[in-house]
């Protein structure tokens, strides 16, 4: 029920209402390029924020026993941004840069704590299972409340709102309300393990810092790993820009909001199935192929988002990236976990997640830059095209096998 709960901040503030909404109310006073490159800003500062607290606290979270209050603390920063969003002004863009900064910080700080008691509260046979019905329950909360917000927005006099704008604001607060009375049911029946901790002779900062640092130095003696996340870096940073700015880019180039948020809550149910589906290709062809196909799709999409101007265009790209998103995300943890040794799976899995948050800053401050640079944000997003090209190249060069080999071996 917490995937459902906090899901309702990724889908209606990270990727469909607020970037819209930030376009044509908060940063009303900018030009349409200003506007998307400040946003473009704002999502690199966060990631960097959140890249920088991410190993503080994992080693909280390992060495502590306050699982519960550390997630409730996160959890309760991002409601509350969530709801102050609906008490910034026309025109007050820094005040919605910051707030957004805030909630993803809590979003991101709280998801660390709570991935942490997936193994608390499951054994070996059912820990998938679980994660697995996590993702799911989150695209239905998410889904479902963003199918509510586009309803307010598009027909908000049914709801009894004066305009769209209040509309849109309203539904920030609901994500806010989504968020904390959905977490209540964790936060009431999940009891934290008190088991014994190892006694800490530094502070949370330096063993943090020290694990990652120990972390890349042994990645030397798995050479097939160390390229694949090489090629994950890059192409990854293409598919998290992709979500971050997607919408307000639509914006800039003119396409109507109500499209733009229905589009991406069409997203949301096509990648359930074809998640599956690209399951099923990894079994039927290599992984490293099924990949590749999604990572071309990926470059088609960069490609019809640079062409774009109508919102059959848009529809069309947020189908296919509904299509690829959770298999490329899907199959590159898998490729992944083939590779790690099987005594280092936590430390690398926990390197895995800082590492991607720190490549995660480039994408969107580029697509930012060069937007900003040449006063259209079409050749920003066309950037992108490098970074999967540049992914997909080192991608063909990673050997599975032997990877697998390297890592039973040493």
């Amino acid at each position: 029920m917490y995937d459902w709960a906090n899901s309702a901040f990724a889908t209606t503030i990270m990727a469909a209402v607020l970037p819209v909404f930030y376009h044509d109310y908060y940063a009303a006073n900018l030009s349409n390029h200003l506007a998307t490159s400040y946003w473009g800003y704002t999502q690199s500062i966060a990631v960097f924020i959140v890249a920088m607290l991410s190993p503080i606290l994992g080693a909280i979270s390992d060495f502590s026993a306050a699982k519960k209050q550390f997630l409730r603390f996160f959890a309760y920063m991002g409601i509350i941004a969530s709801i102050m969003l609906a008490f910034v002004g026309e025109g007050q863009y820094i005040f919605a840069s910051l707030l957004m900064i805030i909630g993803t910080v809590g979003f991101s700080g709280g998801n660390i704590f709570y991935d942490a008691f997936l193994p608390e509260i499951a054994n070996n046979e059912e820990i998938d299972k679980i994660s697995t019905s996590g993702y799911a329950f989150g695209y239905i909360g998410g889904g479902l409340l963003l199918a509510i917000n586009l309803a307010m927005i598009m027909k908000y006099e049914w709801f009894r709102f004066p305009n769209a704008e209040i509309a849109a604001k309203a539904a920030f607060v609901t994500v806010g309300l989504w968020w904390f009375f959905f977490s209540i049911p964790m936060f009431k029946h999940i009891k934290e393990e008190r088991c014994k901790r190892e006694k800490r002779k530094r502070s949370y900062v330096a063993i943090g810092f020290q694990r990652v640092g120990e972390t890349f130095k042994t990645l030397r003696h798995y050479k097939q790993l160390l390229l694949f996340l090489l090629a994950f870096w890059m192409y990854n940073d293409g598919i998290s820009t992709i979500i971050k700015m997607a919408t307000i880019y639509g914006r800039e180039i003119g396409i109507d909001s109500t499209d733009l948020i229905a589009a991406l809550l069409i997203t949301q149910f096509i990648g359930i199935p074809f998640t599956f589906l690209f399951g099923w290709l990894a079994g039927k062809w290599k992984p490293k192929k099924a990949l590749t196909l999604a990572l071309f799709i990926y470059m088609g999409i960069v490609i019809l988002g640079y062409l774009m101007t109508t919102a059959l265009h848009f529809y069309l790209l947020a189908m296919c990236v509904g299509i690829v998103q959770g298999g490329a995300q899907g199959l590159s943890r898998s490729i992944y976990g083939r590779m790690v040794p099987e005594h280092k799976r936590a430390e690398f899995f926990g390197f895995y997640g800082v590492s991607s948050k720190f490549a995660a800053i480039f994408g969107p401050f580029m697509f930012a830059f060069i937007g900003q640079l040449t006063g259209s944000s079409r050749l920003g997003i066309l950037s992108l095209v490098f970074f999967f090209i540049g992914g997909m190249i080192l991608l063909q060069y990673v050997d599975i096998e032997k990877g697998e080999r390297e890592a039973a071996n040493i």
